[in-house]
Order: C-alpha cells, then structure tokens, then sequence
C-alpha cells in the first residue's frame, strides 16, 4: 500500500509578521506559529526593513528572505 496516496498536504503560509521578539506566520488553515527570534540570529540581527524583505516559496510552504539568505519552512516551524 502506497502511504504517500493517503499523505496530508502540507499547510501553506498566507502572512508573516514579526513583534520585537517574535516571528508570526499566519497558516491558510487558520493558526498561527510564532517562534523567538532568538531561534533564527539571522532574523534576529536583520533590520525591520531586511526582516520585512520576504516572499513566499513553493506556493506557501516555505518564507525567502533573499538578502538574509535564510529560508523557513511551515514543516520546520511546526517540527
């Protein structure tokens, strides 16, 4: 029996946004992750401008922040 035929699709990012110690990622389904920023020192350290400076990759299961070169995903925020 093939388990990836009965696999749940991945929840998708619609919004983030970042508090003084926050990262704040609004899924489609609904809920919000939010994790320290001390967890990613490249967000950490980023300016509001470099921090704000993202995009969506995979259709919303990932965030890009080209000039940071960092990268997240909803499976690596939820692990």
């Amino acid at each position: 029996m093939n388990t990836l035929a009965h696999a749940k699709p991945s929840p998708l990012i619609g919004n983030v946004r970042f508090t003084d110690a926050m990262l704040c990622v609004y899924l489609l389904d609904g809920r919000e992750v939010s994790a320290p920023l001390e967890w990613f020192p490249k967000l950490r350290d980023a300016t509001e401008e470099e921090r704000n400076d993202w995009r969506l990759i995979g259709g919303g299961i990932g965030i890009h922040w080209e000039t940071l070169d960092e990268d997240l995903s909803v499976a690596g925020l939820l692990a």
